[in-house]
């Protein structure tokens, strides 16, 4: 943390609630966030192969009330890439070299699947840090049934079975080919790595923050025994599974995407009790 270098590169305040992007050097790259609005720190985290611009949405919402940061993982947007042996820890420490750089010890955070999955390593790490945490879509180890089609979402795979989706990945990554093997890749490595997420009931216990695990029933890739495992095992936790819905959060201007925001920004401002 000591040797996090704070490097402002760009600075651009152009947009509505104050938004700031810059970046910042550590762990040996260069991590590019953005800040919204102003009060309590928020911490938004994005999936693997997405970038901070998925939280855009949401961002008219939460601005007023909080100080919104919104990262790209490495790798991801326009943070340092290639990224080829990334992980979720490694992630979880260019957050906390980036918050450490912007001196703020406390924070609530949201992460959506690798997103989560790098807060739950950051809860864990430093437990004390973490105001609230909501996760959607994340899991705490990678079950064998998933494994082979995890690799399967490697980018040879996906340029040749689902096309559409690296065109639509090149309007999402700025560093074009490049870049989007090393997203698609991470799956495929992740495939074969059972030391990165594989947090047993007992670790997960280490979480002291109020916790809320939001999960689709439908969700393709991490069945509801594992936010069921985690909501039992992590002490003030809440859990809200949502019928009939997958791997993604509720779609920002549904009718459920509106029941998802009430719920969060609730749960959040700590307006719920036992």
């Amino acid at each position: 943390m000591k040797q996090t270098c704070l490097v402002i590169l760009l600075v651009v305040c152009t947009q509505v609630f104050g938004q700031e992007g810059a970046f910042i050097e550590t762990n040996g790259v260069k991590i590019y966030y953005e800040i919204h609005g102003e009060g309590e720190p928020l911490v938004l985290l994005h999936g693997n192969t997405g970038t901070l611009d998925s939280w855009n949405p949401w961002m008219k919402e939460l601005a007023p009330s909080y100080k919104v940061i919104t990262v790209d993982l490495r790798g991801h947007g326009q943070s340092t890439y290639p990224a080829n042996d990334a992980t979720h820890k490694q992630y979880a420490l260019d957050v906390y070299g980036l918050l450490d750089a912007l001196s703020i010890d406390e924070f609530r955070a949201i992460g959506f699947s690798t997103g989560g999955m790098t807060l739950i390593h950051m809860a864990t790490m430093q437990p004390d840090r973490l105001m609230s945490l909501v996760l959607i879509g994340a899991t705490s180890y990678f079950p064998a049934a998933i494994r082979d089609e995890m690799r399967s979402f490697g980018y040879e795979n996906v340029s040749e079975k689902d096309p559409g989706w690296i065109e639509h990945l090149k309007n999402v990554q700025p560093g074009g080919e490049e870049q989007i093997k090393g997203v698609l890749n991470n799956f495929a490595r992740w495939a074969d790595s059972y030391d990165d997420m594989n947090f047993t009931p007992a670790y997960l216990s280490t979480i002291s923050c109020p916790t809320l695990i939001i999960h689709g029933d439908s969700d393709s890739l991490f069945p509801v025994q594992i936010p069921l495992t985690m909501y039992e095992s992590i002490p003030d936790s809440h859990l809200w599974i949502i019928p009939n819905h997958g791997h993604y959060p509720p779609q920002h201007g549904t009718a459920l995407g509106d029941i998802f925001l009430h719920t969060i920004t609730e749960f959040m401002a700590g307006n719920w009790d036992e």
